[in-house]
């Protein structure tokens, strides 16, 4: 944040004090929705990882498989998504390979054990942005809640003496 600079409020007027609080209100507002949006991706990363592991094959599963898993012979049952509310039923070929879409529409066919390292990083990245993004919110809401407490001042002065207020 190299544009920012220290500024005395008690120097500025009432009118500049309001557009330095609509300016703070509108920049925590935009990184709290970021700060949304981020905890949403890494809600839908962590669910990924949450597939993912569910869908490779556990070593205890071949061993001690019995007649069942012949029938299937390797395949495995899915429900897979046509739309947000329409599923269809399906059979995965190979279920120790998944298709990961890794960003701006490029998909890869990764293992599963290589898909979760993938997305285990995706969601600490995430988490890491997230936790700079809330100090960076909470410092702006405390220099918001400054910049009101100086304007809540100077009103009431304001209105104290009337003969100041044009100064």
């Amino acid at each position: 944040m190299a544009g920012q600079q220290e500024i005395n409020l008690d120097t500025l007027s009432t009118q500049q004090l309001t557009a330095v609080k609509k300016q703070f209100d509108e920049e925590v507002e935009h990184l709290s929705n970021s700060y949304g949006q981020l905890a949403a991706a890494q809600s839908k990363f962590a669910e990924c990882l949450r597939v993912v592991k569910a869908q490779s094959p556990s070593p205890a599963a071949g061993a001690g498989a019995g007649a069942g898993a012949e029938a299937g012979a390797g395949k495995k049952e899915v429900l897979v998504p046509l739309t947000n509310s329409l599923y269809v039923k399906g059979l995965l070929s190979e279920p120790d390979k998944v298709i990961v879409d890794v960003g701006t529409g490029f998909y890869v066919e990764k293992s599963t054990k290589s898909a979760a390292e993938f997305y285990e990083s995706k969601v600490k990245d995430l988490a890491a942005n997230m936790q700079d993004l809330e100090a960076i919110v909470q410092n702006k809401s405390n220099n918001l809640r400054v910049v009101e407490e100086v304007l809540r001042q100077k009103v009431l002065a304001g209105g104290a003496a009337p003969g100041q207020a044009s100064a």
